[in-house]
């Protein structure tokens, strides 16, 4: 973990020289070095961001072989300066990146065709300038959120650094182009107070879904973790709940797709609170009454992170199906649903992510370490957690000014004045 001159921690890969400019560096794929010196941590940081990501998603195509060897075998495909924007990017997600997670491909499909492709799709590759790209990001602005923005700036970047790499093109079209809007920052993400989480609670425990909402309250997990969370991930003797894969509704296809976690150190192991245990040991109790669909009946197979195999998520398996249709509830459903309990339970709209953010928030003020706390959520630095996920919110400071008066003293005049700090 790298840190500033007041040695104080900045995140992996940041670290401030005795010049006060600030270092940021990583290792690529294949093993190489690369550094930048800026004047601001934010500008550092976001150099990082970006250069990890596409060094993660523009990658070379399958086999080693690379778009060159492919396009050469595919009489199909036209040449490389005859190749438009919209071919690269259809041979793109279909060939060179295909394997990323459906949210990441789905991201960069809806990107492309709605914001991208009206200003480029039709021109060839070996055409695009930068103020195409730019062209894409100012039609956005004042239209779109800063972090949809962003996505869009994500996806043309590793778009076109996927070409640069295969020898589509020679020069990367976006060089000098950056975002007109700031992504809306992560301190930004709601999370619930603790009295907003109590008339929540009150309110939902008359649904049907009240099991779920709790028990994302209650370990912190992630809506795809709890969706995908089958029987033998539950161990009953110890109390603990086991995190190894996640499972999505796939619209552009119509179908339910398993995966691996987010991420290597998303793969956990949860101790159970009492009332977490409570939850799933009446579930497992009730689970060979329940309704389920002739659907659920069908094995799912994905790839494992951790060790390359092939691994299978049996539906029948699945801990929370919806009590109506038999089948797994999609994460839209349940969004949807909490907006409508929020209504009636007077607070402002709150989505399946705010009650893992509520979780984290709880832990914190509660005074869970945040290293522990890293590891519940399964965040690969602990940084990650601060930034994301741990609010201030009004019941907590009010909390801490309690307990500093009560640390020098407490306050035993009418007008506060009197038995504080001597």
């Amino acid at each position: 973990m790298g840190k500033n001159l007041k040695n104080v921690e900045i995140g992996k890969g940041l670290s401030q020289r005795r010049d006060g400019r600030y270092s940021a560096r990583f290792v690529t794929k294949t093993g190489k070095r690369k550094e930048r010196y800026f004047e601001s941590l934010l500008q550092a940081k976001n150099w990082l961001e970006e250069a990890r990501h596409e060094d993660k998603h523009a990658v070379v195509a399958p086999f080693d072989m690379v778009a060159e060897d492919i396009i050469k075998n595919d009489t199909s495909l036209p040449a490389f300066s005859d190749m438009t924007v919209d071919e690269w990017q259809d041979f793109w997600i279909n060939n060179i990146v295909k394997d990323l997670r459906g949210n990441t491909l789905r991201n960069y499909r809806e990107r492309y065709r709605i914001n991208i492709r009206p200003v480029m799709g039709r021109l060839k590759m070996q055409d695009v300038r930068p103020m195409h790209c730019k062209k894409v990001l100012m039609d956005m602005d004042g239209d779109y959120a800063g972090s949809t923005i962003k996505q869009t700036y994500t996806t043309m970047g590793t778009l076109f650094k996927s070409a640069v790499m295969n020898g589509v093109i020679k020069k990367h079209p976006m060089d000098g182009v950056r975002c007109t809007r700031k992504p809306k920052a992560k301190s930004d993400i709601k999370a619930m107070t603790v009295k907003e989480q109590e008339l929540f609670t009150e309110t939902a425990e008359r649904s049907h879904n009240y099991d779920q909402y709790q028990l994302i309250l209650q370990t912190g997990i992630r809506t795809g973790e709890l969706v995908g969370l089958t029987w033998d991930a539950i161990d009953f003797k110890n109390k603990t709940l086991t995190v190894n894969k996640s499972l999505e509704y796939r619209y552009e296809r119509g179908t339910w797709e398993a995966g691996p976690p987010k991420t290597e150190a998303a793969y956990r192991t949860i101790p159970l609170t009492s009332c977490a245990f409570g939850i799933l040991s009446k579930l497992y109790d009730a689970r060979k009454i329940r309704y389920e669909s002739e659907e659920l009946d069908q094995a799912l197979i994905y790839r494992d992170k951790l060790t390359g195999e092939d691994k299978v998520l049996k539906m029948k398996d699945l801990v929370f199906v919806n009590y109506r249709t038999g089948m797994p509830t999609k994460n839209s459903s349940y969004d949807t649903h909490m907006y409508k309990l929020c209504e009636e339970a007077g607070i402002q709209h709150f989505s399946m992510h705010s009650l893992r953010h509520t979780f984290a928030t709880r832990a914190i003020e509660k005074g869970v370490p945040p290293k522990a706390l890293q590891k519940l959520l399964g965040h690969e630095s602990v940084q990650t957690t601060m930034d994301t996920y741990v609010h201030v919110t009004d019941d907590s400071k009010l909390l801490a000014v309690k307990i500093f008066e009560g640390s020098v003293g407490g306050d035993t005049t009418e007008n506060g004045v009197g038995n504080g700090v001597k």
